[in-house]
């Protein structure tokens, strides 16, 4: 991709209104675009990040047998009704009327879409268990948003729903949907607890929270400084120095950013809703449910909140828009944009992603720019291209090396290997 062609504007300061470091960065790097409070414009090089989140996403989800659809933002008051939530979520469930005075929300979540949809379906236990996902947009009518693409009122969201004939099934999909977060959330680089945490408005008998470690998180952690304890402050509010509740260890504090949460909802829907299937035995049961949420836009965030530094994004190389950013210091020198342009195609046909900056700025501009975005490798070709040299750059060590023309190639492919 040529630079030159990206739309992705920089800006040498940050909004007024952006106080944490991922919202000033990812609006600074050109990632993201606020149209409205809590509203945002994801730019070509944040769609390229959302869109690895994603892919990680679905990777893991099929090993599970979770399959994928997509169901409407816009569901009919009805529903809420039946599943008796349409008072009981508040204020932050957006609601409307459409023509004809019909009341309608746009959707937070899907437990009574989805249950509706299935219900018929699943008749009997033979049709057991079943588990399904879908990766949309989702709204909050949240009263302040704020923190960026923390607390928005429009987000990225995957919710999957799994259903069940018994408690035994349940349980281990469970295990299967949490044993799948912990590998999307390394993969995705982030350093993160799993806590046991509150169902709020979801119902159900348990929960547990993934949460992104970070000065900023909106939640508290308490967790013991031996052992596997750990959990939302609002389940456990116990003190600093205070002894673990499984007696491994005294208590600590940190802060989190949630970026997934799964629930037990158990037949919480199921019963409102009408859900029954034949058992073994033709007796009629009500389906068991579990629900599986992840932030997508909010995995973005937290990972810049994670990884940067003074003068920009670090990128791990799972998630970065961009393998390599190749820069061209002058590009009125014939000899620097004809071997921009080998060592370009070069790197492509070895399967290398690449962002070309060809644009006619200052090589001061450049840089900067290129440390602001933080793809993990920069590629610079300047005045040693005449002798066939180029100079690279480690973007997570700041390592930086003088490379001969013909053996980037494999160079480049061993320091990727080395990247986190």
């Amino acid at each position: 991709m040529k630079q030159s062609r990206l739309f992705a504007p920089t800006l040498k300061e940050a909004p007024s209104d952006a106080v944490i470091i991922s919202h000033q960065l990812l609006l600074r790097a050109g990632f993201i675009k606020q149209v409205a409070a809590g509203i945002y414009t994801y730019l070509p090089l944040g769609k390229r990040v959302l869109d690895k989140i994603e892919a990680i996403v679905r990777e893991e989800h099929a090993a599970i047998d979770c399959s994928e659809l997509l169901m409407p933002a816009l569901q009919p008051k009805e529903l809420w009704d039946t599943s008796g939530r349409w008072n009981v979520y508040g204020p932050e469930l957006m609601r409307l009327k459409d023509r004809h005075e019909r009341d309608f929300a746009l959707g937070p979540t899907h437990e009574e879409v989805l249950t509706t949809v299935v219900k018929d379906y699943l008749n009997s236990y033979k049709k057991f268990p079943l588990s399904l996902y879908q990766i949309q947009t989702k709204f909050r009518d949240e009263a302040r948003p704020r923190f960026g693409l923390m607390r928005g009122r429009e987000f990225i969201m995957k919710d999957a729903y799994s259903f069940h004939a018994d408690e035994a099934s349940f349980d281990a999909e469970y295990e299967r949907f949490v044993g799948a977060y912990h590998k999307i959330f390394s993969r995705c680089g982030l350093n993160f607890r799993m806590v046991e945490a509150d169902n709020g408005q979801m119902g159900g008998s348990g929960s547990a929270e993934f949460m992104a470690l970070a000065e900023v998180g909106e939640d508290t952690i308490v967790y013991s400084t031996e052992g596997d304890f750990a959990a939302n402050i609002e389940v456990h509010d116990l003190e600093i120095g205070s002894a673990a509740p499984d007696g491994n260890g005294t208590i600590l504090h940190a802060k989190g950013i949630e970026v997934g949460h799964v629930f037990k909802l158990g037949t919480k829907y199921s019963e409102a809703m009408g859900a029954t299937f034949l058992d073994a035995d033709q007796k009629q049961q009500h389906i068991m449910m579990g629900c599986y949420g992840l932030g997508i836009s909010r995995v973005m965030m937290a990972i810049v909140e994670q990884q940067n530094d003074a003068n920009g994004i670090v990128w791990p190389k799972a998630l970065a828009p961009f393998d390599i950013h190749l820069v061209i210091v002058d590009t009125k020198k014939d000899e620097q944009m004809s071997g921009a342009n080998t060592i370009y195609t070069s790197l492509k046909n070895a399967g290398f992603d690449i962002l070309m900056d060809d644009r006619p700025e200052r090589a001061g501009v450049k840089f900067k720019d290129s440390d602001l975005i933080g793809i993990p490798i920069r590629v610079v070709v300047g005045k040693g291209i005449t002798d066939g040299m180029v100079e690279v750059l480690n973007r997570q060590t700041g390592e930086k090396s003088e490379i001969e023309v013909a053996n980037l190639t494999g160079i480049l492919q061993n320091i990727t290997k080395d990247l986190s």
